[in-house]
């Protein structure tokens, strides 16, 4: 246990804050399509300004500048718009100064890999844990440049975390440097044009809680009918009264349905956004709402029922049942999915994984499911598996963050709770403690199964040991199968043992019935408590008789 670095104890994760339902407009004119690209292209303007703006005035913001930035807005729109458009500008601020933050904590990792690996031998070899010195000196001085160059990066992004500086490019940076590999991405000028426009566009409106439907400026009715009120300057294109466009669309939000038709009937407030697939030409509204704060329920209900134990895997979660005991039940489950292809074929994975790992948790009965609060932001570094390219692109793979968001959100529909582990060593002391105990001829024990069972023993605050360390063969008995459960915190503690039946032909079991009875032994000490004493008259010792 030498090393061994210190664990944190299992939590449970809060629940989801808020709903997002979204819906295809089927049957929009020209006429519809063109007013809303107009409409998305005049705001999506005002909106780079406001975030120009604001990007401008980094740590300096206060309640006046929101106020004059709000004021400048509602001018060349209205009260409501400008409202959105400023809370969109500090949401994006705030995102941009946490990717900062994240950005900093790799450049960290890279230098302090560096200069670790930098300071061994040349050659010197790597542990599992630790990679080894350089291979050779070329290698070693290029590395040394490297970390000059990840210091001034590094200097550099410090810098302008203290001022506040923030560099933000509405419609993505990724989509940006697409334009320079257009052949590579399969698309045409125009069609990055079509993409790009539609990214930068503002669509948008926030909830209000008391006004018609939840919201003023997009407002849709119980029935699905959609109407809009534009900015002043865009007043003309209204075809309905109050300065309103209608249309011909109607929107039916098949999930959470029921849900969304509550909270308008009762003028609760629902934001609404337009979104258009420029690929496929389609169209979409999206409304979303928050939910009241919903308080965690304690450790120990969540626990009460048993847990389901799930590894997170490239290619599939591994899961496994244990009782609130911490004994596994049943068979070990797997849910494959694949994570190549485009971002929405690889979420639609996950979703359907998901789905059928909740489903079949439901089927058993279990109250919780725990998973692993994975961070590979250390492991990403290329520092430290710069030649393992495979590895990397592995690890980097996996949706750490985006899995446990859709999992909580999708666990809280089912009534399920999610409890968070520690995922030191789960793996490897699964394999050591669970895999070869429970591999039988009709089960195939994999080393993932064998993690779920040391997550879930983990989440239920239960060691990963199966069983407690055997005597050394100079004390007690020899050494045999123990099979007490260790209680938490307990080491090399005694407990009962079921019958032997590894003992050697011929000789006692340990539990059995001797053939014969002992026989008297040989000194005093060791006399049996059905001894009596006798005093011989002839003789001045005490002597043994036996009835």
């Amino acid at each position: 246990m030498g090393g061994v670095r210190a664990l944190a104890g299992p939590f449970v994760v809060s629940g989801p804050s808020g709903v997002a339902v979204r819906d295809r407009l089927k049957h929009l004119t020209p006429e519809d399509e063109r007013v809303l690209r107009a409409v998305g292209e005049y705001q999506g303007v005002l909106a780079s300004r406001d975030l120009k703006v604001r990007c401008a005035e980094g740590l300096d913001r206060g309640a006046g500048s929101w106020a004059a930035r709000k004021r400048e807005l509602t001018k060349v729109s209205s009260s409501r718009i400008a409202g959105a458009i400023t809370k969109a500008s500090h949401d994006q601020w705030a995102l941009a100064r946490r990717c900062q933050a994240a950005h900093i904590r790799s450049l960290e990792d890279g230098i302090r890999t560096l200069k670790y690996r930098l300071s061994l031998p040349i050659g010197a070899k790597g542990t599992k844990r630790a990679a080894g010195g350089y291979r050779s000196k070329g290698e070693w001085f290029r590395k040394s440049r490297r970390l000059k160059d990840l210091e001034a990066r590094h200097a550099a992004a410090v810098k302008d975390w203290h001022a506040g500086r923030v560099r933000v490019v509405r419609g993505g940076k990724r989509l940006l440097n697409t334009r320079h590999h257009l052949a590579a991405a399969g698309l045409t000028e125009e069609r990055w044009r079509g993409q790009w426009e539609a990214e930068r566009w503002f669509l948008g409106a926030d909830g209000e809680s008391g006004k018609r439907f939840g919201n003023e400026t997009i407002r849709v009715t119980p029935d699905g009918r959609v109407s809009n009120k534009w900015p002043v300057p865009l007043a003309d294109l209204a075809n309905a009264g109050h300065g309103r466009y209608t249309l011909a669309s109607t929107v039916a939000f098949a999930h959470r349905g029921t849900e969304w038709a509550d909270r308008i009937e009762a003028h609760r407030a629902v934001a609404y956004r337009f979104h258009l697939d420029p690929a496929r030409g389609r169209w979409y509204l999206t409304a979303s709402w928050q939910r009241p704060i919903v308080r965690t329920i304690p450790w120990e209900t969540a626990r009460a029922g048993g847990v389901i134990g799930v590894d997170t895997n490239a290619d599939h979660f591994a899961a496994y049942r244990l009782d609130q005991h911490g004994n596994p039940v049943g068979e070990p489950h797997r849910f494959a999915y694949d994570l190549s292809g485009t971002a929405q074929h690889r979420d639609a994975q996950i979703r359907h994984a998901l789905t059928r790992l909740l489903h079949w948790a439901k089927q058993t009965g279990a109250t919780a499911i725990a998973i692993e609060d994975l961070d590979f932001s250390t492991e990403k570094t290329r520092e430290k598996h710069g030649r393992r390219k495979r590895f990397r692109q592995l690890i980097s793979g996996i949706p750490t963050g985006k899995l446990k968001a859709r999992l909580v959100s999708m666990a809280a529909e089912q009534g399920l709770a999610i409890i968070a582990v520690d995922p030191a060593y789960t793996s490897m002391w699964g394999g050591q403690h669970w895999q070869k105990p429970l591999t039988t001829p009709r089960r195939k024990m994999s080393r993932h199964d064998a993690a779920g069972i040391a997550i879930g023993r983990r989440a239920l605050g239960h060691p990963i040991r199966r069983r407690t360390a055997p005597p050394p063969h100079d004390r007690r008995d020899h050494v045999g199968h123990r099979t007490a459960q260790a209680a938490p915190g307990a080491r090399e503690r005694e407990g009962t043992r079921p019958p032997a039946t590894d003992h050697v032909p011929g000789d006692v079991p340990p539990n059995g019935t001797r053939k014969r009875q002992p026989s008297a032994p040989k000194t005093v000490r060791d006399a049996p408590r059905t001894h009596q004493w006798v005093q011989d008259a002839l003789m001045h010792t005490g002597q043994e008789r036996y009835p």
